[in-house]
């Protein structure tokens, strides 16, 4: 005998998912006499129905052969609210009434399933159906109940958790559990365990791909019995949220063909054709789906009923969609033989939403960015709200994910107690990094990549995730993925924002089994993990290392921008679990605009001081530039108009009409290097464009002073570099720059957007070679106790440690 032990028919009418119930969507749609021949079709000798808390749909299938009656009721800890769902099986219409009486109480329902010896399990026992249930309900359900399920619809791992706890189980357990909890077990050897299973399909798409089997017997009351024994086998196909995101949409479709009546357009229209066979009924035969989408795309006739997305949204995706099954072969031919002629469906399906919402979110996103651009708030908000609609649709994908993470702690806390039997080590941390900058050259891109290669070395679980249109060889530790599309800000057309696949990112995360995110943006990547943190339900954290709204005022000259993007950006950080900022100084300035301060901590920085070293110095510049002597003042880094390089190039404009024997080297490039050069074409000045490795070694060790006049950096990891390369520094008052250096020790401090007194500074140090080489032997010497690897590893204890007990950062002092 093989039966689905757990199937729910039209009559299961309450849906849990907001996603159904926003639609008025009842939780199944499946006919009683379709689910049966379903069944049947695939294998199962015998057909029960399940519903919730009725009979309706068992008793529209028993008159027919090898039907059982069946259910699955609603029950709660009393003490708590925890809410339980029992399979019962087998039973009479009385039987059904009396249930109904008691099965509010479990414990009254347990003791009266015993007193009438009803066959019954625990339904998906360590699902948490409304957020309550904990390890100790499950540990009470181990004294109440013989029989558990494994069920085809939840997260295997719970499964097979629920299969290692209970083969783990001892007498002394059931002792220890009825001596804690105050009663004793409702039945003999309670540490013996029976597992059956069922689909629990809502949908009709997964029916009979989890059941159990019983050789040797073909009536219902042995097989039952011989089940509750414990000899019955339990055959199952794993599930997935895309599975489960499939069966929702499946859901909804059916809801609508039948609310709607329309199924005589389906023949008439590809993506109607698509549609009907990818989502119908399974045994539906030449029976036609018609959703609402298509009736809103193609038919004015909406009543009094309010469309459920932007009338540009839905003409949008029934454009795009019609394309892609066109274009796609795998979807046409999903079009013209269904979807149930291909191995996996829901992967099919996946691709079918991830391709159709990357293409309007691409249109919506580049609407946006110009919206935002040109200050068109009206518009602004109409195309957010359209958005919206979007991710709506989007919605049983979100919802499958975040179910499938709900209960992993409660799996992880009882595997660790019955099965490891002892305390293990802290569960090591899985991180997913996110950025938007890893592949250009600026401080933060190298400090990740240093990141990168030393979590390979220290076998360290950290994936870099990112997003580039640019193909890149593919690097251990790292994943780029391809971006919806691109935008470049007209004010910054080499500032290019990406617009990332969120879908993909959160299957790759779901698949890789992260346990904590860390962002290193507030931009639309930024977002995607944020927006992942919370569906997979794990911790997130933040780097703040941008001054976006400084960069904000500096590119536009608008002090409302820099307003407004101060608001976003607080809004962003304050999601955070925990802050991470560069320096004392962005911490004070975050903690001043509103963020909790509990949340903030600062983290070490290093660098790799036996790439920068004094001993590279080898006379560069007169090789390859032609610098012949004098003093040598370096100045590397974007060449923008936020690094403050007009203050630089005043003051150094002034010192070199009255200093002979002074030299200006700008290492970088930016969107402010041509009117630098225009500007400094007279004066002794060199533009080297970017170099790298050990060019820029080199550039370092063999200049005299290094410069930097930036007042909007959060850390100066430059300054690192001049420092470990022997050069004394010159840094502004603001930023984290100057928390990196000691002053009159390794170099000098100045008022930020001061140019005389930047123009002093250079000449005190240009003028004093004895102070110069004492500061750069100093700086030499701070900068040994900060090597990269240090900084990593202390960073990394940081994210396994509550915020409370962060490391503190490496001191001032060094």
């Amino acid at each position: 005998m093989r039966v689905d032990l757990h199937v729910h028919s039209k009559h299961s009418k309450r849906p849990t998912q907001w996603f159904l119930k926003k639609i008025g969507c009842p939780e199944s749609f499946t006919e009683p006499l379709q689910l049966y021949r379903i069944a049947l079709s695939r294998g199962m000798t015998h057909v029960t129905i399940s519903d919730h808390n009725t009979i309706e749909g068992a008793l529209e299938i028993a008159h027919l052969n090898n039907t059982f009656i069946s259910e699955e009721l609603t029950s709660y800890f009393p003490e708590d609210g925890c809410k339980l769902h029992v399979l019962v099986w087998h039973i009479t219409e009385a039987q059904h009434r009396d249930l109904q009486k008691v099965r509010k109480n479990i414990f009254e329902l347990v003791e009266h399933l015993n007193r009438e010896k009803i066959a019954c399990a625990l339904a998906h026992p360590l699902y948490s159906i409304n957020g309550k249930m904990t390890a100790a309900n499950f540990e009470q359900c181990l004294l109440l109940f013989n029989t558990f399920e494994l069920n085809g619809a939840r997260n295997d791992r719970e499964n097979r958790c629920l299969e290692a706890v209970t083969s783990a189980l001892t007498p002394e357990d059931i002792d220890r559990l009825s001596n804690q909890y105050g009663f004793a077990p409702k039945m003999e050897e309670p540490w013996e365990k029976a597992l059956v299973g069922g689909s629990d399909d809502h949908s009709s798409l997964t029916i009979a791909r989890t059941y159990t089997e019983l050789s040797g017997e073909d009536r219902i009351e042995p097989f039952l019995s011989g089940v509750l024994s414990g000899r019955g086998v339990v055959k199952r196909t794993p599930c997935t949220p895309k599975t489960l995101a499939h069966n929702l949409y499946g859901i909804a479709y059916q809801y609508y063909k039948n609310k709607l009546g329309l199924d005589r357009y389906v023949n008439k229209d590809l993506l109607m054709k698509f549609l009907d066979r990818s989502l119908r009924c399974a045994g539906d035969g030449d029976s036609r789906l018609m959703t609402r989408l298509y009736f809103f795309w193609n038919h004015r006739r909406r009543g009094n009923r309010k469309p459920p997305v932007p009338e540009n949204l839905t003409h949008l995706l029934g454009q795009k969609t019609r394309r892609l099954i066109q274009d796609t072969p795998e979807f046409s031919a999903v079009a013209e033989k269904g979807g149930e002629s291909f191995p996996h469906p829901e992967q099919t399906w996946f691709e079918f939403v991830n391709r159709t919402a990357n293409g309007a979110l691409l249109h919506f996103a580049d609407h946006l960015m110009d919206h935002l651009s040109g200050a068109n708030v009206f518009d602004l908000f109409q195309t957010m709200g359209s958005a919206g609609g979007l991710y709506t649709l989007m919605g049983p994908y979100f919802i499958a994910y975040s179910l499938y993470c709900q209960d992993r702690e409660t799996s992880r806390a009882l595997t660790e107690k019955y099965v490891r039997r002892e305390m293990t080590a802290k569960t090591p941390v899985n991180i997913a990094h996110f950025t938007d900058t890893f592949y250009e050259v600026n401080g933060v891109a190298l400090t990740l990549q240093q990141q990168v290669r030393l979590a390979l070395k220290k076998e360290k679980q950290f994936t870099l995730i990112t997003c580039g249109a640019e193909r890149h060889d593919r690097r251990p530790g790292v994943e780029n993925f391809r971006p919806v599309g691109v935008y470049s800000l007209p004010e910054y057309p080499e500032q290019k924002i990406f617009y990332p696949p969120l879908l993909e990112m959160l299957d790759f995360c779901y698949e890789k089994g992260f346990n904590h995110i860390h962002t290193a943006t507030p931009g639309p990547i930024g977002l995607a993990a944020l927006a992942i943190a919370r569906i997979l339900k794990l911790p997130i954290s933040g780097t703040y290392h941008t001054q976006i709204p400084q960069y904000a005022e500096f590119l536009t000259g608008d002090p409302a921008v820099e307003e407004l993007a101060w608001k976003y950006t607080l809004w962003y950080y304050d999601q955070m679990d925990t802050i991470y900022a560069p320096s004392r100084s962005t911490k004070e300035e975050l903690v001043d605009r509103g963020l909790s301060v509990q949340k903030i901590r600062v983290y070490p920085r290093g660098i790799d001081i036996q790439r920068f070293r004094p001993d590279k110095r080898n006379g560069f510049f007169q090789t390859r530039y032609g610098i012949e002597g004098g003093t040598k003042l370096l100045y590397v880094g974007r060449v923008s108009k936020e690094k403050n390089l007009h203050v630089l190039q005043a003051a150094f404009k002034n010192l070199s009409d009255r200093v002979s024997g002074l030299h200006l080297i700008v290492v970088g490039d930016g969107p402010y290097l041509p009117e630098m050069k225009r500007a400094m074409a007279r004066l002794p000045c060199t533009f080297t464009g970017t170099l790298k490795g050990e060019a820029l070694c080199a550039a370092y060790a063999s200049s005299d002073i290094f410069v930097f006049p930036s007042a909007t950096d959060t850390f100066g990891n430059v300054v690192l570099e001049a420092q470990a390369s022997g050069l004394a520094v010159i840094v502004t008052d603001e930023g984290g720059p100057v928390e990196n250096m000691v002053p009159e020790r390794t170099g000098l401090v100045v008022p930020a957007n001061d140019a005389r007194s930047l123009e002093t500074a250079m000449d005190r140090l240009a003028a004093d070679d004895g102070l110069r080489r004492k500061m750069g032997a100093a700086a030499r010497r701070y900068m040994e106790d900060r090597s990269f690897e240090a900084a990593f590893i202390q960073t990394w204890e940081m994210y396994q440690r509550p915020p409370e007990t962060a490391l503190p950062a490496v001191s001032r002092a060094g």
